[in-house]
């Protein structure tokens, strides 16, 4: 095999999926849009996903800056140097990463260095396995971001699920642990999403069977007659959840639900539950097991199958969205309210776990009196000695949690923005302390990555990396929602609230 070719091959392969996503996901969402209550939240979040997947495509860059794990399956003749493959997907990865098209996601367990070039034990993931085809090789890869990988689930039959009582070990058991974790995902796992499910294994087996069912297309039929018309049952009820894209309420909370079966120990009942966000990032490729060439892709047919999804130029606004510049007064942020849309001007600093964390015991570097902490790991290169962003959507806030309120109050912090929401603690703080919580639309990187004027400096890049660094962003009309306000409403906690209210209406036994 041609070990250059190869290595393009697979280069090609990362690019692609991380910037494109498949037309049976576009078909998806383009459905979704059809199907969502006009001019509601929901439907402003799936016209900036639009917008978003265009640009992405548009531009050979990240769709999401989480370009998670990269987990590829592979399937060669027998015989192959399996060796040289992995050598070629490791060379791949580096590249990739030197060039955008993933972010630096490889962090030391123990000691939280992260490699920078996406190596390291377990990074990437690879399974091999033959199969009878002597002339091909067939290599999938799936980008699974953090935010979705950490709301998958796993139950163990019999149980006691909240709002939904005993799942026993049927397939009525089975259909409960599916929609309790599609209502427990909320809006922390970029809804709308897709569900892939494990019946049975162990506790590797049965995760790793869930995640094998995201590589089957949205569009295609379980040939089990059991499991298709669960499929069916869950495609229909999960969405009468109402939980919505982003969690902020609305007709579509998942595109996809795709289930497996394997076989269980007796003592044993798991039921895996893999989540998927809406950047359902899965592509694969057949190569020319001589040559290492590409003879087909999987998942698309041609370029023509990337249809333009958004259908507005850009986000439609109103007029009356809210300007917000940095620093902002309590005052200001006082006369905000839940469902109020604002547009950002000014500084903004980005900080995740790390910087959090940090914050807690030692001061910050900049002032952040009246500041906006944005919750983003971004994907960042630099040409000719300045940094540039390649890819800046947020990242998950709950994380953040143990955090949030103390750092609020300690420095000064008005405006926290991320997805997905945040509890009770930060709450109790943006209402005493004067602060709200901007909802940025999760995956977005490439629709925020044009409203990031300068990059104008960075802190603790080395100690932290870059998705952890502490980003300095200069923003122009960078678009968010206030889904928690300074009177201590929050949209996260009445969606969840209602959305628990319908999964109770799903108790009594079906199948």
């Amino acid at each position: 095999m041609n070990y250059s070719a190869l290595q393009t091959s697979l280069y090609n392969l990362i690019s692609e999926t991380s910037s494109n996503l498949p037309p049976d996901v576009r078909q998806a969402l383009s459905q979704a849009m059809d199907e969502e209550i006009p001019d509601s939240q929901a439907a402003l979040a799936l016209s900036t996903i639009a917008t978003n997947v265009d640009m992405a495509t548009e531009r050979t860059a990240p769709i999401c800056q989480d370009t998670g794990l990269p987990t590829f399956y592979i399937h060669t003749p027998s015989g192959t140097d399996q060796l040289m493959i992995e050598k070629a997907i490791e060379e791949a990865i580096v590249q990739a990463t030197k060039d955008g098209k993933l972010r630096p996601n490889s962090v030391d367990s123990i000691t939280g260095k992260n490699s920078g070039n996406n190596l390291g034990p377990g990074s990437p993931v690879i399974h091999f396995e033959q199969w009878t085809h002597q002339d091909e090789i067939e290599i999938k890869l799936i980008l699974k971001g953090g935010g979705c990988e950490n709301k998958n689930i796993q139950y163990s039959l019999p149980a006691d699920l909240p709002h939904l009582g005993k799942a026993g070990r049927t397939l009525d058991g089975v259909r409960k642990c599916i929609l309790h974790a599609i209502w427990q995902a909320q809006g922390h796992g970029c809804s709308v999403g897709i569900v892939g499910v494990g019946i049975g294994g162990d506790r590797t087996s049965g995760y790793e069977e869930a995640k094998k069912q995201l590589f089957r297309t949205l569009d295609d039929t379980n040939p089990l007659p059991e499991l298709r018309k669960l499929e069916e049952y869950i495609m229909d009820k999960g969405n009468r959840l109402k939980i919505g894209t982003m969690g902020f309420g609305g007709n579509l909370t998942i595109i996809g639900c795709k289930i497996g079966t394997l076989n269980r120990l007796p003592a044993s009942f798991f039921v895996s539950v893999a989540y998927n966000c809406w950047a359902f990032r899965r592509l694969g490729v057949i190569l020319d097991a001589k040559t290492g060439e590409i003879k087909r892709w999987l998942y698309k047919e041609k370029e023509a199958d990337y249809k333009q999804l958004a259908r507005t130029a850009g986000i439609p606004l109103t007029g009356k969205e809210i300007q917000l510049t940095t620093p902002i007064s309590e005052e200001t942020i006082r006369k905000l309210k839940v469902g109020d849309i604002v547009l950002l001007n000014g500084m903004m600093y980005t900080g995740r776990d790390a910087l959090h964390a940090y914050l807690i015991d030692n001061e910050s570097p900049r002032d952040l009196n009246g500041a906006a902490i944005y919750h983003c790991g971004p994907v960042m290169l630099k040409e000719n000695g300045k940094w540039i962003v390649n890819a800046a959507g947020p990242t998950t806030s709950i994380r953040e949690e143990p955090y949030q309120g103390d750092v609020i109050k300690k420095f000064g912090i008005r405006a926290v923005i991320g997805k997905g929401g945040m509890g009770k603690k930060t709450l109790d703080a943006l209402k005493e302390h004067g602060g709200v919580y901007l909802n940025a639309i999760g995956g977005a990187a490439q629709y925020y990555v044009k409203c990031i004027e300068e990059v104008t400096g960075v802190d603790f890049l080395d100690e932290f990396g870059i998705p952890e660094a502490m980003w300095h962003f200069r923003v122009n009309n960078f678009p968010a929602i206030v889904t928690m306000d300074a009177h201590g409403n929050s949209l996260h906690a009445d969606v969840e609230k209602d959305s628990a209210v319908e999964l109770e209406k799903f108790a009594e036994p079906v199948f």
